[in-house]
């Protein structure tokens, strides 16, 4: 298999990632990854070059963008949906067990949730926290 090719199914699984976690870190990986995959186009043998420019570019775009993204989340009017969810009401979907993801819908979303206690489908839950695309539920009644 030509090296270009292994760096784009990199870049891809990268991209999945990324979408999944939503953290912007695995997205400057997968663009890293691209350029990896032109070098390796245009000089097949220069490993070490793909790997090098590669690195270099997403430390870059990691180095450059993080102040660009704290500005931006400092910028009035600028809100995070995770922040407001908690304390929120949800509904169960999908029932969730300890050690397993449900799914909750608040609001208008879906969430994939996990929960201390095993809490069944269409039970009340007030959202405790969320890191990424994961929210921590518990009972509603258990803090009313």
């Amino acid at each position: 298999m030509e090296m270009w090719a292994i760096w784009l199914i990199v870049a891809g699984i990268l991209l999945v990632l990324e979408m999944m976690t939503m953290t912007f870190y695995l997205l400057w990986l997968c663009i890293g990854a691209l350029v990896a995959v032109v070098v390796a186009w245009v000089a097949p043998e220069a490993y070490f070059w793909q790997v090098a420019l590669g690195c270099l570019v997403a430390v870059v775009l990691t180095v450059f963008t993080k102040p660009l993204s704290r500005k931006f989340r400092k910028a009035k009017g600028f809100k995070d949906i995770g922040t407001e969810l908690v304390g929120k009401q949800g509904v169960v979907v999908e029932p969730i067990e300890p050690g397993q993801y449900g799914i909750v819908k608040v609001g208008g979303d879906s969430w994939s949730a996990k929960a201390s206690v095993p809490i069944g489908r269409d039970e009340k839950v007030r959202v405790l926290a969320r890191s990424s695309t994961i929210i921590e539920v518990e009972r509603w009644e258990e803090l009313t």
